[in-house]
């Protein structure tokens, strides 16, 4: 299964497509952990988790454990934006495990490289 990885620096963001071989690599991570981004093809950076979501579209919420999918009573945050005070909902959601199920995973850069990801991205390709 390959994912796509959004990688976010200040106002830029940048969508990479990961192969199979690399993504068996990310399961198991979760949301705020870091990994060394050399796998996604950017030497010398850090990335940190910050979410995602999975092949149906649902959410990651890092306060649900593991890979399973769930219905949550929610009140505002990550899957759920109320219209008014003290609006709840019951809105499934994905835990904080990324797994084969994944499809998009959403980072920021923690720690920068020598060269610029422009740069990185321009001779992948």
């Amino acid at each position: 299964m390959a994912f796509k990885v959004v990688i976010s620096e200040g106002e830029n963001s940048h969508q990479i497509e990961v192969e199979a071989a690399e993504s068996k690599k990310l399961i198991g991570l979760k949301i705020g952990e870091e990994f060394d981004a050399s796998l996604v093809g950017l030497t010398g950076y850090k990335v940190k988790i910050t979410g995602g979501s999975d092949k149906n579209g649902f959410p990651m919420k890092k306060d649900i454990d593991g890979q399973r999918r769930m219905k949550s009573l929610l009140s505002g945050g990550i899957g759920f934006k109320p219209k008014r005070d003290g609006q709840r909902r019951r809105k499934t959601v994905r835990g904080n495990t990324i797994s084969d199920e994944t499809v998009q995973i959403n980072t920021i850069v923690t720690e920068k490289g020598e060269k610029d990801i422009n740069e990185l991205l321009e001779s992948k390709e």
